[in-house]
């Protein structure tokens, strides 16, 4: 999974050329496809976003691997910007959780082929990838030994035992916990949403941070609109109204902060949002939001 977003910020209608899967992921679902997405846009959009690029020598090195020609991606501009102001902030925002809590662990899931740990690795802290057993499968296919302080699970997040399947250590769960999801949730119903969210609140230990990107309700069911996911037919079943509505599932679930991606689009991005939001009290168009457990 793990793609971002361009509609409604960017809504473009599909293209008439096809962006059809790479041969080793031609197998997988259309939500599994959408991993292309961001992959290409960390390991090329900073040559069109030169201020806003990440530096993912990881994507790169894939990219060559899988001999993928970015240029269709590349062609919905405000989704590149989207992943890429994502990945930027996400990236500081772990960095910021690893410096308080050294030692602690790190989870991204439906990491689909993205690779954080290149940058935050601190010697000590312990980064934990997981996703579907396909996109597994291609992980390790293509990415190189892994040191032992990065790990690998196959986890489900649309089954009940998905934390039980992530298999970690006591030792993981003495402290605070950095828990990822991007790309991933907007594909699920909501109440598959409320259930992972509800679950995540019970089982992490206090302190923990869950960033998930999250978009508008009004998105909902309009994929085939969006430039680079229209390709692929996967379809957006959550949205949000509230920001509230992320945190009423479980009483220890606070709102930290919520980010929108719209002041990284320039003026029309913050009208456009102004618009659809002119009071500032519903959700961003996109955006990424911090969940705390208290």
């Amino acid at each position: 999974m793990n793609d971002a977003m361009a509609w409604p910020m960017g809504h473009t209608a599909p293209r008439h050329h096809s962006a059809a899967p790479h041969l080793a992921c031609a197998a997988f679902s259309p939500v599994q496809q959408t991993l292309l997405i961001p992959l290409v846009a960390r390991a090329l959009g900073g040559a069109l976003y030169p201020g806003h690029a990440c530096g993912d020598v990881q994507a790169s090195r894939l990219l060559q691997t899988l001999d993928i020609d970015g240029q269709t991606y590349l062609a919905d501009r405000a989704t590149v910007l989207n992943v890429l102001w994502r990945t930027r902030l996400i990236r500081d925002l772990a960095q910021a959780f690893f410096a308080a809590h050294p030692d602690a662990w790190g989870l991204n899931l439906g990491c689909g082929l993205s690779h954080y740990f290149q940058w935050l690795d601190n010697g000590s802290n312990t980064w934990m990838d997981a996703d579907l057993p396909e996109v597994m499968a291609l992980r390790k296919k293509l990415l190189p030994a892994q040191p032992p302080r990065l790990r690998a699970a196959t986890v489900d997040l649309q089954t009940a035992d998905w934390w039980q399947r992530l298999r970690q250590p006591r030792r993981a769960l003495a402290q605070p916990l950095f828990v990822l999801c991007e790309g991933v949730l907007m594909y699920f119903q909501p109440d598959e949403v409320r259930a992972v969210l509800q679950r995540f609140a019970e089982v992490a230990p206090s302190g923990s941070v869950l960033v998930l990107d999250t978009m508008a309700r009004c998105a909902v069911g309009q994929a085939r609109w969006h430039a680079s996911v229209g390709h692929t037919q996967a379809q957006f079943h959550w949205g949000i109204g509230q920001m509230q509505e992320l945190t009423a599932c479980h009483p220890r679930l606070q709102l930290r902060q919520s980010h929108s991606v719209a002041p990284s689009h320039g003026w029309m991005g913050v009208a456009m949002e102004a618009m659809w939001n002119p009071w500032g009290q519903n959700a961003p168009l996109y955006g990424l939001a911090e969940l705390v457990v208290q």
